[in-house]
């Protein structure tokens, strides 16, 4: 059987770094995402990464309007002895779903890490994420390992 043809993007896609000025998409598909914010928590969010030289966050445009985004953190691991490439949120609009832009963010991402020389991308997705299991194994992402989580509310 042959492979399902890539999806196509409607319209002229193209990916960019994030300013403190796209707060409001920014807080929109992190809304999607399940992580629901004021704007003005996502512009300081948007800040914080901004002065990082470790973090990156993209923004996927189609015509003009801003329809997924992708947060990278890179740092060093000593169990590897290299840097590595954690992606630390990945959203799609909805109305943009299985359109390519995931893969589009998804191939930005793996050019800016080899620019920066770096071999592995690590990303998480929730146990109840099925879909976006699929699609990162469709595009060349294995399962690893699993993540525990702990969290401290003292």
């Amino acid at each position: 059987m042959a492979p399902a043809a890539a999806p196509r993007i409607a319209g002229t896609a193209r990916v960019r770094p994030a300013a403190t000025g796209d707060a409001s998409d920014v807080a929109r598909l992190l809304g999607h995402l399940g992580y629901p914010c004021e704007d003005a928590d996502a512009a300081e969010r948007i800040a914080t990464v901004i002065a990082d030289r470790r973090q990156h966050l993209l923004l996927a445009e189609v015509d003009g309007e801003a329809c997924g985004l992708v947060a990278l953190y890179t740092l060093y691991s000593l169990a590897h002895g290299s840097e590595l490439a954690r992606i630390t949120a990945l959203v799609v609009a909805p109305e943009q779903a299985r359109a390519g832009i995931g893969r589009l963010l998804l191939r930005e991402v793996e050019q800016l890490s080899r620019r920066h020389g770096i071999h592995r991308i690590e990303v998480t997705s929730n146990a109840r994420r099925v879909d976006a299991h699929a699609f990162y194994r469709g595009c060349g992402y294995s399962d690893d390992s699993h993540r525990f989580v702990k969290m401290l509310c003292d």
